[in-house]
């Protein structure tokens, strides 16, 4: 790749290249402005290789191989047609990611095949589940007793918040106990973040300590940059900023008419579009099993623990910190 980047850089001006260091000494921790190249294959170079292939697989990747494994983030303007100048295009590493896919063969540490249908979970008088119960607008979870709860009669966000100016809300969960308030996202675009020098977004480190167990703890510090979510034409994405999987199931990630549940795992440095509106049209609401009723607008995120049946775990609700997003419905 040698001969290819310094043909490249040559190519570049001194503000480009200025902003390129940035972009990789902070590894993507902050973000930073586009870099802009012209079009075309670098002269002299051996390799003919698109620019931001050439730096992802320079500073990122090196198994990269073609440009549609690569996806825009939302803050990058090459991916809404650049700066108005058709020659010219963003080779920024870190304002790219890559897509994911459904993993296959299962993990090695499944304890369950990976089947259409959950694993029978016996229920015994008296054991703690969880309910969700949406009211005026709001979200709460508590502990419901000897059974599932009753289904909301409306699970899910009302038109009106979207005259409010939000389009959803984040609720970070340990284990059963939710911590912390409701967190509102308006802009299109939120970073979830436990630790960072600088950035804005939803601060899990900020959020109340009190009686954490040694798994939450030890997977809290796991979560680092966390993950970007971006409402884009047509659904949500997730971009994983950690150095650790990420886990997501929502209702649209499935193939259509599959029953059970779908976890998909999300490495670092992926992007994978965990909602999607179209699909999400005609969808109902599901019973997930120990669980109680599932929002057919929620996407569920677990930091660095997966489950489902092809883990250990079957709940998100054994998952030590996860996240739910809640969406506001368009109609």
């Amino acid at each position: 790749l040698k001969p290819a980047a310094h043909a490249l850089f040559k190519k570049l001006k001194d503000e480009e290249l200025e902003l390129l260091v940035q972009a990789v000494e902070s590894r993507g921790a902050w973000e930073s402005g586009c870099v802009w190249v012209p079009r075309g294959e670098p002269r002299g170079a051996k390799q003919a290789l698109p620019p931001q292939v050439l730096l992802c697989r320079l500073y990122r990747w090196p198994d990269l191989r073609q440009p549609h494994e690569l996806k825009h983030l939302c803050y990058c303007a090459g991916g809404r047609g650049g700066c108005g100048d058709v020659a010219t295009l963003c080779c920024n590493p870190h304002h790219f990611s890559r897509l994911a896919a459904p993993e296959t063969p299962p993990p090695p540490y499944s304890k369950a095949s990976c089947g259409p249908s959950w694993p029978d979970e016996p229920q015994h008088p008296g054991t703690q589940l969880l309910e969700f119960s949406y009211n005026g607008g709001d979200w709460r979870g508590k502990r419901g007793v000897g059974g599932l709860c009753s289904p909301p009669p409306d699970t899910s966000l009302s038109w009106s918040t979207i005259k409010d100016g939000y389009w959803c809300k984040l609720a970070y969960w340990e284990h059963r106990t939710r911590v912390g308030r409701l967190y509102t996202v308006h802009e299109a675009s939120v970073n979830v973040f436990c630790e960072l020098p600088r950035g804005s977004g939803f601060c899990l480190g900020q959020l109340p300590a009190a009686h954490r167990s040694r798994a939450v703890r030890r997977v809290r510090g796991k979560i680092g940059r966390g993950l970007l979510l971006s409402r884009e034409p047509g659904g949500v994405w997730a971009y994983n900023r950690s150095e650790h999987p990420i886990f997501v199931s929502s209702p649209t990630l499935g193939a259509p008419g599959t029953h059970g549940l779908t976890v998909l795992k999300v490495l670092p440095g992926y992007s994978a579009k965990v909602f999607d509106y179209e699909q999400a049209g005609g969808t109902g609401g599901r019973w997930l099993p120990g669980e109680g009723p599932c929002d057919p607008h929620s996407v569920r995120i677990s930091f660095a623990k997966g489950w489902g049946p092809c883990y250990s775990r079957q709940f998100i609700t054994s998952c030590p910190c996860w996240l739910e997003v809640l969406l506001t419905q368009l109609r």
